[in-house]
């Protein structure tokens, strides 16, 4: 609507004689005034890509430099009016875009910057870890003994592991039972992301953690972890691609492209420019991974992406922090089917957000209020 006022009224207005200048900038004021209009009526107030509507100063900073674009290269575009308008419109689009992002990008970070300080999450354990296992029967015993090795000096009763058998069809449960987990059988296989909110919903931990069954990040990288979250943070995840982050063992080099391309896929989703949105390792206040994982509704790979997107959208504080990486030979990831899955996904959560299925009115968020800062 807005763009058909812009290049209606300015080709209108030439054709009545006007000049070029008063022309373009009396379209572009009321397509201004259009798009302002119809943002405030149809978008949702909560989106994170919203919020920039709720700052009359930036819609105008921007507005008067997407104007001053449009005007130079309707000044360059030849005599006709039409052609000239349309290049000149798609000019200061992409200046509207970008500035916005650069803007959006301050505020998402700033709002993430600063632990919270909320009060202590209520739960039995300091820690517990949700790791999610599709077929994994030759070494979910090992990997449970290895945990408890690494971890267990955290709590005077241990650490809580929950085995989530991703629908696995083999002894996955019987063994973890046996070695001394707590399992959540799914009848089927859903995904990761539906393995691992299956265990945040019955974990006891403060703090809740998950990693992967291959080990590929060693447990005891989860200790620094939890310290963070104890120190005020709501979310922390691992960075693969943080300059203190060591890797023992690459990735091959498929696999390495296709976590590249959806980085780079994140960007058209998320404000935040996270390097590293994939990483197997991240842990959460309980009651933030309660409520994250509750809204959550995709169950594949793509969940980790949903995740960040949800932190921004109700304005959590995330820390990134280095890893050691350590990739497994043998995983359940299939790189092509995985990553056309993980793009459409993608497209689902942004459009899930347009939509307002992420809609959540802050007062309704059960948790406690951060704790102001004393200087």
């Amino acid at each position: 609507m807005a763009t058909v006022a812009d290049v209606g009224l300015y080709v209108a207005l030439r054709d009545a004689g006007w000049n070029l200048l008063p022309s373009d900038l009396f379209a572009l004021v009321a397509s201004a005034a259009v798009s302002y209009a119809m943002h405030r009526i149809m978008w949702l107030r909560r989106d994170p890509f919203r919020r920039w509507m709720h700052s009359p100063a930036m819609v105008l900073a921007v507005a008067v430099l997407a104007g001053f674009v449009d005007v130079v290269v309707l000044y360059a575009g030849g005599d006709n009016h039409l052609v000239a308008k349309l290049i000149a419109l798609g000019c200061a689009a992409l200046v509207r875009m970008l500035a916005y992002r650069s803007l959006l990008l301050r505020v998402v970070r700033a709002e993430q910057s600063s632990p919270a300080q909320r009060d202590t999450p209520v739960g039995e354990y300091r820690l517990s870890i949700v790791v999610p296992a599709f077929r994994e029967s030759d070494r979910i015993a090992a990997t449970i003994a290895t945990i408890r090795e690494q971890l267990n000096h955290l709590d005077p009763n241990g650490v809580e592991i929950v085995v989530v058998d991703d629908g696995s069809g083999d002894a996955t449960a019987d063994i973890a039972e046996q070695a001394g987990a707590h399992v959540v059988r799914l009848p089927k296989n859903v995904g990761k992301g539906g393995a691992v909110r299956a265990g945040v919903q019955v974990a006891n931990g403060r703090t809740v953690a998950f990693l992967d069954a291959d080990l590929a990040y060693q447990p005891n990288l989860l200790e620094s972890f939890v310290v963070e979250i104890e120190n005020g943070w709501d979310v922390v995840v691992g960075n693969r691609k943080h300059v203190a982050t060591t890797t023992l063992a690459q990735a091959g080099r498929l696999r390495e492209i296709g976590g590249r391309l959806v980085n780079l896929a994140t960007h058209a989703l998320l404000l935040g420019h996270y390097r590293d949105t994939q990483c197997g390792l991240k842990a959460f206040r309980s009651d933030v991974a309660r409520m994250l994982f509750s809204l959550g509704r995709i169950d594949g790979f793509a969940f980790d992406v949903e995740l960040f997107h949800l932190v921004e959208r109700y304005r959590l504080s995330l820390h990134e922090v280095p890893v050691t990486v350590e990739n497994s030979e043998r995983s359940t990831v299939r790189l092509v089917a995985d990553t056309r899955q993980l793009f459409a996904d993608l497209f689902r959560v942004r459009r899930w957000a347009a939509r307002g299925v992420y809609d959540l009115d802050p007062s309704t968020i059960d948790l406690p209020a951060p704790k102001p800062v004393i200087s």
